[in-house]
């Protein structure tokens, strides 16, 4: 764990950098700094490892104050990545992945060990290790300064905008790669950026500065649904804002009621009547209390031609939501898993609406656009529903 208590940077001439700093961060989570320049997010990082000192206040990792342990000590305890890289250019790319193993005096069949399988993880072969940076594109680079922080097993990562340099592809392909070997390896990453989308994309929890203070310290979801003030709310972009807070609604809001459902002791003769008569290829089937049973197509009634069957001997399982589920999620299930529409039910699995795939474009384009975007949605409804 990693706690901020009272923390303040003020340099000569009364010049704040940070003030009255109070965060906790705790095991294993991805932390974010972000805020404009001079935010006081780089130095809240950098005190971190004390390559700034702190002015006022105490910095604890693990319930030890950072100013009571030797600052050289301290530093080969945390890991750290620059935008620049730092790899030494004569040093070939294994002799910069093990530095600090080296000066933790590893024995070196457990050096190459830890170096052959940090690279694997990052998708480059063992024969990169034998390489000069300068004979790595950027990317590459950047992948052995990732690698490198990990090396000596530290359970502390500092990363100080390190994906700012590289083309938007490759800077992707990162954010990916660090957010897979942070959970894999159970790492406490503080990452520093100006990129909201990163921050976003990356954080289990952003912390979000303005000339030196802290102005919200929240998990992604709630700094989009709740921003704490104006500032928040125009680093975040309004664009941004429409969308999360669309996402964020429940689907209670955006389903069709009383969809058309038979009972499971119906007969198929029955259901097919009724898909029939309300030009549909599908029921839901409920029991007389009407919780959700499963759901019955035109296809599976196909199969048995006109023998005599009810709906509970060839229905199939239903895939379901609950009505107070989050938008983002049904957008999940609908748009990425391919479901055509699902059924909402309440806590007591009471069939109570329906969600299809022309309500969640509704509800993206009434996010992205409002009000614009009415008369396409309606285009794409009108499609669906012929």
């Amino acid at each position: 764990m990693i706690e901020f208590r009272d923390v303040s940077k003020i340099y000569p001439g009364n010049k704040v950098a940070a003030q009255d700093i109070n965060l906790e961060f705790n095991d294993g989570e991805f932390i974010v700094f972000i805020g404009t320049s001079g935010s006081g997010k780089t130095t809240c990082m950098r005190m971190i490892n004390r390559m700034i000192e702190p002015t006022g206040g105490s910095i604890l990792i693990d319930g030890e104050d950072i100013m009571s342990m030797n600052p050289v000590d301290l530093r080969r305890r945390i890991g750290y990545v620059i935008q620049q890289i730092g790899l030494m250019p004569h040093m070939t790319i294994y002799e910069n992945i093990i530095l600090v193993p080296k000066l933790l005096k590893w024995d070196e069949a457990k050096m190459q060990t830890t170096a052959k399988e940090l690279i694997s993880k990052v998708n480059l072969d063992e024969s990169y290790l034998d390489r000069y940076p300068a004979e790595l594109s950027g990317g590459q680079q950047q992948r052995i300064g990732v690698i490198r922080a990990l090396a000596a097993d530290q359970d502390i990562i500092l990363m100080d905008e390190p994906f700012g340099a590289l083309d938007p592809i490759t800077r992707d392909a990162l954010q990916e790669l660090i957010k897979k070997l942070q959970r894999e390896m159970g790492k406490t990453v503080i990452f520093v950026t100006h990129d909201m989308d990163e921050a976003l994309a990356l954080a289990d929890r952003i912390v979000i500065m303005d000339e030196g203070k802290v102005i919200q310290f929240d998990t992604p979801e709630n700094i989009l649904q709740y921003p704490a003030d104006e500032y928040v709310e125009s680093i975040l972009g309004e664009e941004r804002l429409n969308q999360a807070r669309s996402a964020m609604k429940t689907v209670d809001e955006i389903m069709i009621k009383n969809p058309i459902s038979i009972n499971v002791n119906d007969s198929v003769r029955q259901a097919a009547r009724v898909m029939r008569n309300s030009r549909v290829d599908s029921l839901f089937v409920i029991d007389d209390n009407n919780v959700i049973q499963g759901v019955l197509d035109i296809f599976d009634i196909e199969k048995i031609g006109r023998r005599s069957a009810q709906v509970k001997d060839i229905m199939k399982d239903a895939q379901y939501i609950h009505d107070d589920t989050r938008i983002r999620d049904a957008i999940y299930s609908i748009m990425t898993l391919g479901y055509k529409n699902l059924p909402v039910v309440d806590k007591d699995y009471k069939l109570v609406g329906l969600v299809t795939r022309a309500s969640i474009v509704e509800s993206i384009y009434s996010g992205i656009w409002g009000n614009e975007g009415s008369n396409v949605s309606e285009t794409v409804q009108s499609t669906e529903n012929n």
